[in-house]
């Protein structure tokens, strides 16, 4: 039996392989001239010129059986990488290595969206709560308290002024729900019950006589100095002696305040008539200027007074 002797190649050490990288590489950015020479005969030959021209350039040597295994490779589209399989086979590729990171990003895109919506849920349950509470508020407890407060001040009102006051607050109330207004509707409300505690107290306007405190004063206007006005220094005080505090509209400012003790304008008579009741025991005996009964808003004078008042002496 005869021996047979194949013969192989001699593999390419690695840095002739590298080389030959470098020159494909070379190729591949000298577009311009792979296109212009391939063109032409004895291509091969005219690449191989520009080629050691380029490498000369950089002060390399490169023989030319590495310059033919480039360009032949070239040729050949070794050392280039060609995409496999279709473009969506290649995307799930790429999900795939990368999985994990993918996997976080679509929970935290499904945890996001589940937040979005959750909250947008709540928003939209709490301001559906929101409109069904204010219509049921609207349509049914603030016509009932309106109607209840209206109703529980009438019953107190006693005098023609009283009533018409009443009838005034709820019918603005009334016009109040009309236009939707709960806000005022809830305000008039308040003020019924307000009005209907004023018609119900009693109370008596007493001069005060207390030692340190004054029981009258007069006082000179700026518009006509040689005129006085007199004023007897009051408290409104109830059956149960509790001293009240009083919105006055003080006659020389303009200005409405809320005060225990304030003077009442009276003729120079009835001035001078509590100042001898005074006088004669420091007692007033005839101490009592109005009283207010229930029912009504203002009191009811027992003196004669002028009408105007006065917080400040």
């Amino acid at each position: 039996m005869l021996a047979t002797t194949t013969e192989t190649a001699p593999r390419p050490r690695l840095d002739e392989l590298m080389l030959a990288m470098d020159v494909v590489d070379t190729l591949r950015h000298q577009e311009s001239v792979v296109t212009r020479e391939i063109g032409r005969d004895h291509s091969d030959e005219a690449l191989m010129a520009r080629l050691r021209e380029i490498y000369e350039g950089q002060g390399l040597e490169v023989n030319d059986r590495i310059l033919r295994a480039g360009i032949q490779a070239l040729k050949e589209q070794r050392f280039t990488y060609e995409k496999r399989g279709s473009p969506s086979a290649r995307f799930l590729a790429h999900l795939w290595v990368k999985r994990r990171a993918v996997g976080m990003a679509l929970l935290a895109l499904v945890l996001a969206i589940g937040l979005s919506l959750g909250w947008n849920a709540m928003q939209r349950s709490s301001q559906e709560r929101a409109i069904v509470a204010e219509r049921i508020e609207l349509t049914q407890t603030l016509p009932a308290d309106l109607a209840r407060a209206g109703e529980a001040a009438l019953n107190e009102a006693r005098v023609t002024q009283a009533e018409a006051a009443v009838r005034d607050l709820v019918a603005d109330g009334e016009a109040a729900l009309a236009r939707g207004d709960a806000a005022s509707a809830r305000a008039i409300v308040t003020e019924l019950d307000a009005l209907r505690t004023r018609l119900a107290s009693t109370w008596e306007l007493r001069i005060v006589s207390r030692e340190g405190e004054a029981s009258g004063v007069f006082r000179i206007p700026d518009v006509n100095t040689g005129a006085r006005n007199y004023y007897l220094v009051v408290e409104a005080v109830t059956p149960d002696g509790l001293v009240l505090s009083r919105p006055i509209l003080n006659e020389e400012t303009g200005r409405t305040e809320t005060v225990t003790t304030f003077g009442v304008r009276v003729p120079e008579a009835v001035y001078d008539a509590v100042r001898r009741d005074k006088s004669d025991d420091g007692i007033i005996q005839d101490n009592v200027v109005g009283e207010k009964p229930r029912g009504a808003l203002e009191p009811v004078y027992t003196m004669p007074v002028m009408g105007g008042m006065i917080t400040r002496w």
